[in-house]
């Protein structure tokens, strides 16, 4: 695999969230492919990215757990750094979405643009392109996206927050 098939893309971390989403389900690459509306090639180049980085095992079936957590505490927000946008109607995400809009209040929402999206906020870009339509089909990896949004658009008490539930949703799979 030469270097430039080794980076992380942020579909990696979308596809291993949904791995952890799924828990103890059984899947394959079609069916991941098919649930985050990205192609089965793309789910296979990631998998192979992720074992190559240690974040899934050799077999490309268990996530890397304590490693992944580590890349989303010191690691998601330089490599795949966000910034809140223009105001526009979308999803909400990062401290505005369960489980952070539990414990932090703002007036300012923060939304992954969708047409569907019922919320006007600052816009944050998605990880990847299909994920405001893959978790209106998944809680889970709805959780699991707005976490990791807060570690890398949030400030320090949203960081610390996420990274708490995190490790708390990774310590039980």
């Amino acid at each position: 695999m030469n270097s430039s098939k080794r980076n992380m893309k942020p579909q990696d971390v979308v596809i291993l969230l949904k791995i952890i989403a799924l828990g103890d389900q059984s899947w394959y690459h079609h069916t991941l492919a098919e649930s985050l509306n990205i192609s089965q090639s793309e789910v296979t180049q990631s998998l192979n990215r992720s074992r190559f980085s240690g974040l899934i095992d050799a077999n490309r079936k268990e996530v890397s757990r304590l490693g992944l957590l580590e890349f989303l505490q010191y690691g998601v927000k330089y490599s795949f750094p966000e910034q809140p946008g223009a105001l526009v109607r979308g999803i909400p995400t990062a401290h505005s979405a369960p489980p952070l809009s539990d414990e932090i209040q703002s007036q300012d929402p923060y939304v992954w643009p969708h047409a569907s999206g019922k919320v006007r906020g600052q816009s944050i870009e998605p990880l990847y392109r299909s994920v405001p339509n893959a978790v209106e089909k998944d809680e889970k990896l709805y959780e699991l996206l707005t976490l990791v949004d807060a570690i890398r658009v949030g400030r320090v008490r949203e960081k610390q927050l996420a990274l708490h539930h995190l490790n708390e949703i990774f310590s039980h799979g």
